[in-house]
Formats: C-alpha cells, structure tokens, sequence
C-alpha cells in the first residue's frame, strides 16, 4: 500500500498499485435529500452501504428500502459494539467514505469526535486512514423545505447545527457538498 493524493486528498492505493474502487456510504437518520441520494445510489456500483439505527428506521418509513436492495450493494447495520467492515479502511479497500444525508447530530459527533454508531465510527476511521469523506449535511441553508412521509415541512437550522457545518469544512480530507448535484460531481472523482 501507498499513499496517494489526488484533488488536495491523502489516501491509500489499493493493493498492486491499483487505486481503490469501492465507496464506503454512511447514512443517518435524515430524510432531508433521502430520496436523491437513494436515486444516485440506484446508478452506482461498488458502494457498501452503512445505515446507522436511524438510517435504517427513515430508509423504511420513506419506503425506500427496496429501491437500495435493488442494486446489490452489500448494507452493513448498526447491530454490534464493533464494525469489522470499517477496518478495511485500513487497507485501502474504500477510496472514499460518503456520509449523505447526514444529520446535524450526526455532524455534532464529527465535530466532536464521538463515534458513539456505525456511521460516526466510519467517519472517525475515514479519518485516521487518511480516506477522504464526503459530507452532506441536511441543515446546509438558513431555511429549507423539506419532503417528509406526511408531506412537505419547513426546517429553520439552528445557528449550532450550521456552526458546525462551518468548523467540519475545516476538517482535513473532508469535503462538504451543498446538494445530490455536488456530492455527485464529487464523487466522479472517485469513480
């Protein structure tokens, strides 16, 4: 293994001087561009899929748990104390972990360090392995509409969850994008 840097991120090739193709694809608690990201995900191969608790539970109450089955990703769940799969980081076998959506608690623990569930822990390891990450958050804007299961609702983002945006921009080998649009443009980079 080496280590590599393209567009301004450290990372590691993959075995036999071959870069790593696979995407890491946390996913939070958040239904805020739910729905985008579960279409993108449709169009991509190579994509392990972490679901957080929460992941999980708004995966299946916006009915899209078919859709993500549909492409064959492998999905890993927050299920145990530990999470063997985030140990390939280590060995070069991501080449970027994704986090979209990301809640603004999920950002808070990124901020903070906490890596208290399968999705924090992806990102704090991204971290320590030099894999860059992706991030997008849902509170991006001052205010948004959002599609919910029972219809529209507006969310007004707390001056916190946007300070927090803020100092994860700073984060080394992070990158935050502001919509499905950017994160896919980001991610052509990778494939």
């Amino acid at each position: 293994m080496r280590f590599v840097s393209i567009f301004g991120f450290l990372w590691f090739s993959g075995g036999e001087g071959q870069v790593a193709a696979r995407i890491a694809w946390g996913i939070t608690g958040a239904g805020h561009f739910l729905p985008e990201v579960v279409e993108l995900l449709q169009s991509m191969q190579e994509v392990d899929l972490f679901l957080s608790r929460a992941g999980e539970e708004v995966i299946r109450s916006y009915g899209l748990e078919s859709m993500l089955s549909g492409r064959g990703h492998r999905v890993f769940y927050d299920k145990a104390a530990s999470a063997p799969a985030i140990g390939k980081l280590y060995r070069g076998y991501y080449c970027v972990v994704v986090v979209a959506p990301a809640t603004s608690n999920s950002v808070a623990k990124f901020v903070c360090g906490i890596a208290d569930s399968l999705v924090t822990n992806l990102f704090a390891q991204a971290g320590k392995a030099r894999v860059p990450s992706l991030v997008l958050p849902t509170d991006i804007a001052p205010e948004l509409i959002s599609r919910a299961p029972g219809g529209n609702v507006q969310v007004c983002p707390r001056e916190i969850d946007r300070e927090n945006i803020r100092r994860l921009e700073a984060f080394a080998n992070v990158k935050v994008v502001k919509n499905v649009s950017d994160l896919a443009v980001c991610l052509n980079t990778y494939l």
